[in-house]
C-alpha cells in the first residue's frame, strides 16, 4: 500500500511539471529562460536539504557534467517547448521520445528487439505521425522539435544515471552543476526577461516539488517496484498531464490528442512488455543450460 501511494504522489509530480510549466508560459507570468533559471535553482535548493537530512550525505557520489548538461538541456527545451505546446501533446512527445531514444540506444548497444518490440516501436511511429499530420490540432513544429530534444537528452540522463549507487547525492550535484549553465541563459535572455509572483511561484513549485521532492519520492517508491512495472506505471504521466491540463489550463482534448496518444502508449507498453518477455526467456534458457 505504501508503494502504491508513493508512486501516485511520483506520477503526478511528474504530470505537475508539465501543469506548472504551462500555466506560467500561457499566460505570461514569466519568461522561459528566467522559469528555467528559478526551477533549477530551487530544485538544486530542496535536494540539498534533503540530501543533507538523509544518511546519503555522505556518499563521495556528485554526479557528473555530462549527466548536468543533458539534465539542462531537458530542462531548457521542455521550458521553451511549453511555449506552443498544450499541456497533454508536450507531455506524449516528451515520454515517447524518452521511450524510443533508449529502445535506439539499446540497439546501438547491441541488444536486438524481439518481434513484438518491433511492432511497438511501429505503433509508436505510427502515431508520432499522425499527431503531426496537417489539421488544426497539430503541434508547431518547433515545439515538437524542442520537446523531442527535451525527451532525447533526458533520455540521455536516465542512461547515464543507470550505473548510480547513490541516486539522490547524483542528482542533487547533478542540479547544483547546471546552475552556472542556467546563470549563462539568464544572461542571454536578460534583455528579454519579464516575471511576475505567480510565475516565480509556478517555477518554484516545478523545481521544489514536482522536480526535488518528486524524484526523491520516486527513488523510495521505486524499491518496492520490479523494472517492468516502473516502466510501465510511467506511461500513465501523459494522461494525467493532459487531465491538468484540461482541468487548469482550460485546455480541450482533441481527437487527434487522444488517438495519437494511445498508438504511442501502447507502442510503448508492447515494447517494455516484449522486453520484460525476452529477459525471462533468456533467464529460463540459462536455466536450462545449467
Amino acid at each position: 500500500m505504501k508503494t502504491i501511494m508513493l508512486t501516485c504522489l511520483a506520477l503526478l509530480a511528474f504530470a505537475a511539471n508539465s501543469v506548472f510549466c504551462r500555466l506560467a508560459l500561457a499566460e505570461g507570468e514569466i519568461d522561459a529562460a528566467s522559469f528555467t533559471v528559478i526551477r533549477l535553482v530551487s530544485g538544486a535548493f530542496v535536494l540539498a536539504l534533503i540530501l543533507a537530512a538523509s544518511k546519503s550525505s555522505k556518499s563521495r557520489s556528485k554526479g557528473s557534467w555530462l549527466a548536468a548538461i543533458s539534465l539542462f538541456a531537458y530542462a531548457a527545451a521542455f521550458t521553451y517547448a511549453y511555449l506552443s505546446l498544450d499541456t497533454a501533446t508536450g507531455a506524449v512527445i516528451l515520454f515517447a521520445t524518452v521511450q524510443i531514444t533508449m529502445i535506439v540506444i539499446s540497439v546501438i548497444q547491441g541488444v536486438r528487439p524481439s518481434i513484438s518490440q518491433w511492432l511497438g516501436i511501429s505503433i509508436a511511429l505510427i502515431g508520432f505521425v499522425y499527431l503531426m499530420l496537417p489539421g488544426v490540432s497539430v503541434p508547431s513544429y518547433l515545439g515538437f522539435s524542442l520537446m523531442a530534444l527535451s525527451g532525447v537528452s533526458w533520455a540521455l540522463y536516465t542512461v547515464l544515471g543507470k550505473g548510480s549507487k547513490h541516486p539522490l547525492s547524483d542528482t542533487c550535484f547533478n542540479f547544483v552543476r547546471t546552475l552556472p549553465i542556467a546563470c549563462l541563459l539568464l544572461i542571454v535572455a536578460l534583455n528579454n526577461g519579464y516575471v511576475s509572483l505567480s510565475g516565480v511561484m509556478y517555477a518554484i513549485a516545478s523545481g521544489a516539488l514536482a522536480s526535488g521532492v518528486g524524484y526523491t519520492i520516486w527513488y523510495i517508491a521505486i524499491k518496492g517496484l520490479s523494472s517492468i512495472q516502473a516502466a510501465v506505471v510511467q506511461l500513465l504521466v501523459p494522461v494525467l498531464a493532459g487531465a491538468g491540463g484540461i482541468m487548469f489550463a482550460d485546455e480541450q482534448l482533441t481527437y487527434r490528442l487522444a488517438i495519437s496518444s494511445a498508438l504511442i502508449l501502447f507502442g510503448i507498453l508492447l515494447v517494455t512488455l516484449g522486453a520484460n518477455i525476452k529477459r525471462q526467456s533468456g533467464q529460463g534458457q540459462v536455466e536450462s543450460a545449467s
